[in-house]
């Protein structure tokens, strides 16, 4: 018998650091033809969720789906991914979390995906930048990394 795949736990582990930290959970994924996901916000073959209690109801991250309802542009949609299509869960505010390697066969069959910690700035940059429409609504896109601005208050 197989062992259990490690990612669904490190998954919810991460969800309840950032509730925990007051952050805002955002989980990234690759979607397939598993996944049930509103597809005009697809990019790249991805889309990235706020999964914070206050945008994504009904949160339900069992060892082999992730399904939730959340709003897209005020329309409440109802949301299915499957864990192996999961490509990190990490903070807006700060980048830390998990990434997580996908396999070939994401969705089809369940494997271990390895982690690796995204503390680092690189990291941090690309995920932020993978971060769109992160709580559903279309209407708050998370900060992009940039120059930093200056200006003079008299």
């Amino acid at each position: 018998m197989p062992d259990a795949s490690t990612k669904p736990y490190l998954m919810r582990a991460i969800y309840e650091w950032c509730i925990d930290q007051s952050f805002t959970p955002y989980m990234t994924v690759q979607v397939n033809h598993l996944a049930r996901v509103p597809m005009e916000f697809v990019r790249d073959g991805r889309i990235t969720f706020n999964i914070s209690p206050s945008a994504a109801k009904g949160l339900v991250m069992d060892n082999h789906w992730v399904r939730f309802s959340a709003r897209f542009g005020g329309v409440a949609r109802n949301i299915e991914v499957p864990v192996d299509t999961v490509e990190s869960l990490f903070a807006r505010e700060n980048g830390q979390g998990l990434s997580f390697q996908i396999p070939d066969t994401a969705g089809d069959e369940t494997e271990d995906g390895m982690a690796q910690n995204l503390g680092s700035s690189t990291d941090e940059t690309a995920i932020q930048d993978k971060a769109k429409d992160g709580d559903g609504t279309g209407d708050d896109e998370p900060p992009k990394p940039g120059r930093a601005h200056l200006h003079v208050v008299k």
